[in-house]
């Protein structure tokens, strides 16, 4: 492994692209011939005002949006987002529909109701401890909006095919699975996803927002608390996170011109997560925690015989340059997050070190 690098499984912040770690060292301290690091240049120089406006025309590019949506870069991470949504776009006296499959969701939820807003779970996995994604969902057609979570970490599920609603548009919290696959903008109103798991590093969430959904928002919310605050002045209200979104830049420019988009990054997941599957269904040691028509391509969550053995697991992989394969403190067990960066050769090591770990404990 270059530069003695592991095997990074984490959970996010996440592996990211060895070209993009790369091209930012050999930059560092003079972006652009600026004589200035990427880190010092001001937000409203030529400098930066070209990387911004790549990362917006790569992002509309990649997922093929439409002139009616705006791409936008926020502070406070998705957690933000579970209370400006309904801020915004949940208006006194309608109510929206949640589908609750996990920590995230729940979360997103709980911050509605503190707004006190009205809120209907059309739809909860709890009764399965969030082991499945829910079908059949009767949406009511008078719902203000539709939130889902598309993939949970914590408990290795994602949505393999989106909901239909008939209209209603459906925010989205994509953090963990954003730009790993294709799909239709259309129907969402809000997508949005921290970057710290696909896109970039933590400190910045990108969200797209449909033209429709800005005039939704009162013109009583602090200033920046507001869509529209950040969609008129381009991200940059105030000065924006930087370096973030710089890397976010290079991340889409990998995707778009090395991987070759998202069709061709799709290909590589399912390979990813068709190889660690695979072997984890034959082997009867290693446990998945997800139901199978709702398993996680990013985040791949199993268990052992015994917690004891995870705990030896956790730590032999450790020491074999595997890192991030502890499951989250909420849950136990263990769990292989293989997003965008983390490559196939990567999900073969593993793969690799676990055979030979149940041989020696099996």
């Amino acid at each position: 492994m270059k530069e003695n690098r592991i095997y990074n499984f984490n959970a996010g912040p996440a592996a990211l692209p060895l070209p993009v770690l790369e091209e930012i060292q050999e930059g560092f301290l003079n972006f652009a011939g600026s004589g200035m690091s990427i880190t010092e240049i001001s937000h409203r120089s030529k400098w930066f005002d070209a990387v911004i406006e790549d990362a917006i025309a790569r992002t509309r590019r990649v997922l093929k949006l439409d002139d009616r949506f705006h791409v936008l870069f926020l502070q406070g991470g998705a957690s933000m987002q579970f209370c400006m949504i309904p801020m915004n776009l949940l208006p006194d006296g309608r109510s929206a529909d949640y589908v609750n499959t996990g920590t995230w969701s729940t979360k997103a939820i709980k911050e509605a109701k503190i707004l006190e807003k009205t809120v209907n779970v059309a739809a909860s996995s709890e009764d399965r401890d969030f082991a499945y994604i829910p079908k059949n969902i009767p949406f009511n057609q008078d719902a203000a909006y539709v939130h889902i979570t598309s993939n949970n970490t914590i408990k290795g599920t994602q949505w393999a095919e989106f909901p239909e609603t008939r209209g209603v548009p459906i925010m989205a919290d994509m953090s963990s699975d954003f730009m790993s696959r294709s799909f239709d903008p259309n129907p969402f109103g809000v997508i949005y996803a921290g970057a710290q798991k696909n896109i970039g590093p933590a400190g910045v969430c990108m969200v797209i927002i449909r033209e429709d959904m800005l005039a939704r928002v009162p013109p009583n919310l602090p200033t920046m608390l507001k869509y529209t605050t950040h969609s008129e002045k381009n991200s940059m209200f105030n000065t924006p996170p930087c370096f973030a979104i710089y890397m976010v830049q290079l991340v889409m420019k990998w995707l778009e011109e090395t991987v070759g988009g998202l069709e061709k990054m799709a290909a590589v997941n399912e390979k990813k997560a068709g190889t660690l599957y695979g072997y984890m269904d034959k082997s009867g040691f290693y446990r998945g925690t997800a139901d199978v028509d709702s398993r996680s391509r990013m985040n791949v969550t199993f268990r052992l015989p015994s917690e004891a053995l995870e705990q030896k697991f956790i730590q032999e992989a450790t020491l074999e340059g595997f890192g991030g394969l502890k499951g989250h403190r909420s849950v136990g067990g263990c769990r292989a997050s293989i997003y965008n960066a983390t490559g196939i050769e990567a999900v073969e090591a593993l793969v690799d070190f676990m055979k030979t770990f149940e041989k020696k404990n099996g």
